[in-house]
């Protein structure tokens, strides 16, 4: 068994990956859903943090077969050492600047003000990401090329 988790900044393709792994066959989950995560104040700023008791219930009831996982929340780093793998999924500015404004399935990135976090995330977010990573991938990249590496994780 063997799990992976896959994170980055928004519109890197996350929940893109995640569900195309599902297409294949493979166990993966979403995890940037509010089934599995939730906004809570944090030291009085509103912060987007998985919902521990039933990100532990998935960990622990997956316990044959491989599972793989997406998202991106401030409290990710608990489970950390639940995984086999971390991917990063990163992209040039200027491509997720592209996504953001033009993808339908998620509004998060459509307001300016979200934006400017998002640049920020990217600044000061996705270097503490790539330290944790085992595996950094350009998810500009074509998907097929981008799924196929983080599959084969799965061995």
């Amino acid at each position: 068994m063997t799990r992976v988790f896959i994170t980055g900044m928004s519109a890197t393709g996350k929940s893109t990956v995640v569900r195309e792994l599902a297409a294949r066959g493979y166990n993966a989950v979403d995890l940037d859903s509010p089934d599995w995560s939730e906004y809570r104040d944090v030291d009085g700023a509103a912060e987007w943090v998985w919902r521990e008791d039933r990100i532990a219930f998935l960990l622990d009831s997956t316990s044959r077969g491989d599972l793989f996982v997406s998202g991106c929340a401030s409290n990710q780093g608990k489970f950390a050492a639940c995984f086999d793998h971390v991917v990063l999924l990163s992209a040039p500015v200027a491509v997720i600047l592209e996504r953001l404004l033009s993808r339908t399935t998620n509004g998060f990135g459509k307001d300016p003000a979200e934006r400017v976090r998002i640049l920020d995330d990217i600044t000061h977010v996705e270097p503490l990401l790539r330290r944790t990573a085992t595996l950094e991938l350009d998810a500009a990249a074509p998907l097929e090329c981008v799924v196929s590496a983080i599959a084969a994780l799965a061995g």
